[in-house]
This record gives structure tokens, C-alpha cells and sequence, in this order.
């Protein structure tokens, strides 16, 4: 079987210990983590994880299904990048003289389509969101020029048909 990216997505109630048993399965099965985030969802008091992995379609399957069977799961899924859309935020902190120094450092900023978040004397954060590679190349172009924290979020997604989620969560909510 051919392996490729898989979003697994997984409505749940917020408890102590999920996020634990959660990665034990992809532990279990010696899959690693692509990424990983979590929020609340459409629904209150539901929160979603939006999980990244590189597998398999009947590995997939099969952890979704172990997944589902946590008592504090709702609902769980799982798409190809096809299916969904999907970005990911980077912060880069970069030292302020370059800013004022390096006149270049602006033309990497606007056309990488940044935006400058916050300027001291000391540093200034510069925010992009967009997908891995336009991320990562950003870190690479601002390197050269005092590049002194970066840090990026996993992937956030949504799908591209509905997934009847909305109807399930209701009446989750609705029962409680």
C-alpha cells in the first residue's frame, strides 16, 4: 500500500488523559506525528484535534476506529490533503537592526506575503501564515539576517465537502 498525508480529524469532549491514549495508538503502531493542534469546535464544549500523519489507507482506518472506540470520543475522520484545506502560522522573532539595516529584509517580508506583528528596539515578529513549504522557506530567507526564535503551529483544516459532523455534535449537546 502506498503511503501519503492523512488528516485525522477527532471530535471529543476535553478530558484528562485523551491526548495520552490518543498518541499511544499511533505509538502502538510506530507511526510518528506529522502534527498535531487542537481547538474548540463548532460546538461548545467539543474540541477538535487535527492530527497529521504519513500512513497508509488501511493503517489510517484502523487507528480512526481505535480512536472512536476512547470513551471521550465523539466522532473521528480522516482525509487525504485533496479533501480538505489546510493551513499552517509561523512566528519568526528576528533581531531589529536588520529590519532598519538590511533594506532587503522588507522585500523578503512583502513578498512572501508576512506581516510584521510587533517592532521593539530589540526585535521584531514578523507572522505568516501559509502552508509547510512557504513557511519553512521564509525561515531559511530570514536566517542570514538574526533569525533568534521560530516557532510554528500544526496544521489547521477544514474539509472541502461536509462531513455531517454538525448534526452529530448537536445532538451530542443536545443529550448532555
Amino acid at each position: 500500500m502506498e503511503n501519503t498525508i492523512y488528516t485525522i480529524s477527532v471530535y471529543a469532549e476535553n478530558n484528562i488523559g485523551l491526548l495520552n491514549r490518543i498518541s499511544a495508538i499511533f505509538l502502538k503502531r510506530h507511526i510518528n506525528l506529522e502534527s498535531f493542534s487542537t481547538s474548540a469546535s463548532e460546538i461548545p464544549d467539543v474540541f477538535r484535534f487535527v492530527i497529521v500523519v504519513h500512513s497508509d489507507a488501511e493503517r489510517v482506518r484502523k487507528i480512526v476506529q481505535q480512536i472512536e472506540k476512547q470513551v471521550d470520543v465523539i466522532k473521528a475522520f480522516y482525509h487525504t490533503d485533496e479533501e480538505t484545506i489546510f493551513q499552517e502560522n509561523a512566528l519568526y522573532k528576528v533581531k531589529s537592526s536588520s529590519l532598519f539595516e538590511e533594506r532587503h529584509i522588507q522585500n523578503i517580508i512583502k513578498s512572501s506575503h508576512a506581516t510584521i506583528v510587533t517592532v521593539s528596539p530589540e526585535f521584531f515578529v514578523i507572522e505568516k501564515t501559509g502552508f509547510r513549504e512557504e513557511t519553512e522557506q521564509l525561515r531559511k530567507d530570514l536566517a542570514p539576517y538574526g533569525l533568534l526564535q521560530f516557532v510554528r503551529s500544526g496544521r489547521i483544516s477544514v474539509t472541502k465537502a461536509k462531513m455531517g459532523i454538525s448534526d452529530i455534535l448537536n445532538s451530542f449537546k443536545n443529550n448532555n
